[in-house]
């Protein structure tokens, strides 16, 4: 007897975590190569390989393609994350974040809405900072990108802003890595899943305070503490 789904996958509650799972995957891996660019502010040489790496990147068909599917992909994931919020919050019982929340779910996985909208914040921010004012619009001609990212961070509020925002990152990769493998059927056995909860563990450290150490840097560098 064939059987007829009622509702197509995509549109389902297991289609919406599938495809929150690997678009949070995939901004995951995003973050290594954004980071690795980042990275070139610290070099000693005066911009020159960090704008060489933003020239790359404004220039490359393949990078805009890339940029655009990236782009994508935190649209999806935004919306996925809203949706599944409301539908979280409709099944669940009424007396269940009072007397159950801490004991059914992690304190990470309670707040991934409230640090979700927290980084969308931060994305916009920083997104119309530095992509669309410098790469789109080009609203500062005559300041390269390198110059751009040092005044910025020599703002003590606009890097504390940052730093914040790191931290904030943190708790939502915290969560977000062992949930995405968990969806996607990778944890085969508890030791595969410590494994992978230590590595997501790992990267929620490590990746932002990568990160955060950028603008730290420039700002302490600037202000002339080092």
């Amino acid at each position: 007897m064939e059987v007829k789904l009622d509702v197509p996958l995509l549109t389902s509650s297991i289609g919406k975590k599938l495809l929150m799972a690997v678009t949070g995957l995939g901004l995951t891996f995003f973050l290594f190569g954004h980071l690795a660019g980042n990275l070139l502010l610290l070099k000693q040489d005066g911009g020159v390989a960090f704008n060489e790496y933003a020239a790359f990147m404004k220039s490359s068909p393949p990078i805009w393609v890339s940029e655009i599917l990236v782009f994508a992909g935190f649209v999806m994931h935004i919306i996925q994350g809203i949706r599944l919020t409301i539908l979280n919050a409709k099944a669940r019982p009424v007396g269940y974040k009072r007397n159950k929340g801490s004991a059914n779910s992690t304190f990470y996985s309670r707040f991934m809405s409230v640090t979700g909208t927290i980084l969308l914040i931060f994305l916009i921010i920083h997104l119309w900072s530095f992509f669309f004012k410098h790469k789109l619009l080009n609203l500062e001609p005559g300041v390269d990108l390198y110059t751009a990212v040092v005044l910025a961070f020599s703002n003590v509020y606009y890097t504390l802003f940052y730093v914040v925002a790191m931290v904030v990152l943190a708790f939502h990769l915290a969560h977000g890595v062992q949930s995405a493998v968990q969806t996607l059927g990778w944890q085969i056995n508890p030791k595969v899943a410590r494994c992978i909860q230590n590595i997501g563990y790992a990267l929620a450290v490590l990746v932002p305070a990568a990160f955060a150490m950028v603008p730290l840097y420039i700002l302490f560098a600037t202000q002339g503490i080092f």
